[in-house]
């Protein structure tokens, strides 16, 4: 190429042979799903901790053996892995919520966030929601509190509609001389106090009626309007027992001749929770609602909203009336934007959506009234002199500008309706349901595991066997990581004979595909659940990954992850089925590791074959991991060269990055040897201009050591040993 220089100089450039590295990419990620009594359905979670796993998806259950799907996540946990978890969806599975005109809606299912953006942001059959489906949200409440009124007026009469006091009217009362300060000065005001009523309670038989009121602004004697906020205090922005108070129709004329209220209290200061076990004031939680600072800048007005979750019965935390969550300042205009975490948006259902652990917003209050929880929308401000904001006008969810949002007070909503995998409270999977929650797991582009593990099998043995098939075609078709599979709980467990449960499991797994990338093993194993306070009995096929995880942990993954030195369980109290030698010795033909008990040593895994159905350097666990962490790793390194040009240079580059990587595994005892052929032998003229890139790469991996033989040989004691051996 010609030089892009028009005079002599020195051009400097640069050429990168650097690029690509060769890491080990094993993470120790396992994946289960499963059903759980709380947490979103079909979205893989990720758990680092067992609390993390009480507080994602609730504890152990006992319905329907619950607990060994639980378990089984928390044993994986226990040997120091991460586990990405799915909870099962259910044919009878529903959210917790309060309806719109009824206590709950009946078939409510919002599964996971996605779920709710896609499908129930805009639902109108719910009020609120839980934030995932069950019976555990049931009785759950959900308290909101808006900018309804400023002041309760106790009015003395029978009769307040004579009067012509109905919400939506206006209410004034004379400002004689009121002194106003300003910045550095004051000046004397004469004009009214203008208010709208936005709630009236009339008692017909004792004259203690009273009339709720939102304090709007002044009017000055030459009709001059200046808005005000009750929230300043100023005498100047009330109404008191020495005023005298009018109530104004529409057209802007007095209806009555004039009143003097009997009572004057502050409305926020009455406002309580609705709560059947305590009594608790908002005061006590928040100061009163109000304009946002986005709304009041935009000619907005009165979009504040408090919400509170509480578990009022004690139910979800075992304390009654604990208030689980307080959301202070949200707003009714979609666009607000917080005035102190900009520019996150304070939408009161998107902020539900994205911060709430409990709950989602579903109707909008604002859009119609509901005599079953008792709102109607109330309109807390006048579009023009005395005319009332219409409903449309001050609806919830518009832009901020110009808008004078309505209210609907001080709201409780009581959650029912929420339903677990039967009506009954079972929490029983269907195959049909885990297999789906598995299929999650399906893209390795998108999600990034290394074992995938069975958990328990299903009530019938048919099941069973079809679920551990379907986990082994996963893994199969990722080629990426490896598939744990355990027996079917009723043929080993509660079984007295040994013989039986040894062709109970032949027979089970006989019908299982052969696949290097999955593991059979023989145990359930005895431990304690200390949320219930019993000793169960779960499958061990979690510990089979947690096993490999900690062998990778503590040495690498091209190690046998059974024997003593790596092999030894967490948590076991027995086994429920514990082979003898020559019981072994009919599993291990079948594929099946078996999980004995040793005196002085513990539980431990006894075997390291894999699911193959044939001999082969790849039915050992070591090799498959080995081949596992060689072929992710090199691959990642060949995605570099991708686009590149297929000449020497590339394939040198190429070679240079990949030897010493396996050179430092055969240094760690992976392999024996290797070797590597990135040349113009496999790289020919064709290949090049199909623009492919081949590298071949052949590895002797390391071999485990499965089967011992000690011979003691007696000897007379003139015997040279060199004679007997036949050594020098």
């Amino acid at each position: 190429m010609a030089t892009p220089q028009l005079s002599p100089g020195v051009l400097t450039r640069e050429v990168d042979l650097t690029v690509g590295r060769a890491d080990n990419v094993l993470d120790n990620v396992g994946a289960i799903a499963g059903p759980f009594s709380i947490g979103p359905v079909n979205e893989p979670i990720d758990i680092v901790t067992e609390q993390d796993l009480v507080n994602v998806f609730g504890k152990p259950k006992s319905e329907d053996s619950q607990y060994e799907y639980w378990m089984s996540a928390a044993s994986y946990l226990s040997y120091g892995g991460v586990l990405k978890v799915v909870r099962t969806a259910g044919s009878t599975l529903n959210n917790a919520n309060a309806g719109v005109g009824v206590a709950s809606t009946g078939s409510l299912k919002i599964y996971n966030y996605d779920d709710y953006i896609n499908n129930h942001q805009s639902d109108s059959s719910f009020t609120y929601a839980a934030k995932n489906p069950g019976s555990w949200a049931n009785s759950l409440k959900v308290c909101t509190i808006d900018d309804l009124g400023d002041q309760i007026l106790g009015i003395t009469t029978t009769s307040l509609v004579d009067a012509g006091a109905t919400i939506g009217a206006g209410i004034t009362a004379a400002l004689t001389n009121a002194v106003i300060p300003g910045a550095g000065s004051t000046s004397i005001f004469n004009g009214y106090v203008k208010g709208i009523i936005t709630g009236v309670s009339t008692d017909s038989n004792n004259s203690a009626s009273t009339v709720t009121v939102k304090i709007i602004s002044r009017v000055s004697s030459t009709g001059t309007e200046t808005p005000i906020d009750y929230a300043e205090g100023a005498e100047f922005a009330s109404f008191s027992t020495s005023d005298t108070v009018y109530f104004v129709d529409s057209a802007g004329s007095n209806t009555n001749t004039g009143t003097t209220p009997a009572t004057v209290v502050d409305w926020y200061d009455q406002q309580t929770l609705g709560l059947t076990n305590s009594t608790v004031y908002w005061k006590t939680l928040a100061p009163k609602p109000v304009s946002s600072n986005f709304a009041t800048t935009r000619k907005g007005k009165n979009d504040g909203i408090h919400v509170v979750v509480i578990d009022d019965t004690g139910k979800v935390t075992g304390v009654q009336g604990n208030i689980l969550e307080t959301h202070i300042g949200l707003s009714k205009a979609l666009d607000t934007v917080s005035a102190v975490n900009s520019p996150q948006k304070t939408y009161y259902k998107n902020y539900l959506a994205d911060f709430s652990q409990n709950i989602y917003a579903g109707v909008n209050p604002s859009s119609a009234g509901d005599a079953y929880h008792g709102t109607s929308a109330v309109a807390t401000g006048f579009s023009s002199g005395f005319v009332p904001v219409t409903n449309s006008e001050g609806l919830w969810g518009q832009n901020a500008q110009g808008v004078t949002f309505s209210a609907v007070g001080n709201v409780t909503y009581t959650f029912t309706g929420g339903v677990d995998y039967s009506a009954s409270g079972g929490m029983k999977a269907e195959l049909s349901d885990l297999t789906s929650a598995y299929e999650l797991f399906s893209n390795r582009d998108e999600i990034a595991i290394d074992y995938l593990i069975m958990g328990p099998g299903c009530i019938n043995e048919f099941d069973s066997q079809a679920k551990a098939n379907y986990i082994i075609s996963l893994a199969e078709s990722r080629k990426d990581c490896m598939a744990t599979v355990g027996p079917h709980r009723t043929n080993v467990v509660n079984i007295t004979s040994t013989d039986t449960q040894t062709t109970n499991l032949i027979n089970y797994f006989s019908s299982l595909a052969s696949s290097s990338y999955a593991v059979f093993d023989s145990g359930y194993k005895y431990t304690y659940d200390r949320f219930n306070n019993v000793f169960r009995y779960i499958p061990c096929n979690a510990d089979v990954a947690g096993l490999m995880t900690r062998t990778s942990i503590t040495t690498f993954p091209w190690f046998s992850p059974a024997g003593q030195q790596r092999g030894v369980l967490n948590n076991a109290v027995k086994l429920a089925y514990n082979p003898s030698k020559a019981q072994r010795d009919r599993l291990y033909p079948q594929r099946i590791n078996s999980f004995i008990t040793q005196s002085g040593v513990g539980t431990i895994l006894f075997g390291d074959k894999t699911a193959l159905g044939y001999q082969s350097a790849f039915d050992r666990i070591n090799v498959r991991r080995l081949f596992l962490t060689v072929e992710q790793a090199l691959q990642r390194a060949a995605d570099a060269q991708l686009f590149e040009i297929n000449d020497e240079l590339t394939r040198a580059n190429f070679r240079n990055i990949i030897e010493p990587y396996l050179r430092d595994i055969q240094a760690k005892r992976g392999l024996y040897g290797f070797l590597i052929v990135c040349d113009s032998t496999n790289n020919t003229p064709d290949v090049i201009d199909n623009n492919e890139f081949r590298a071949d790469i052949f590895l002797k991996p390391a071999k485990s050591i499965n089967y011992v033989t000690l011979t003691f040989v007696a000897t007379r004691t003139g015997v040279s040993f060199e004679e007997v051996a036949g050594r020098v």
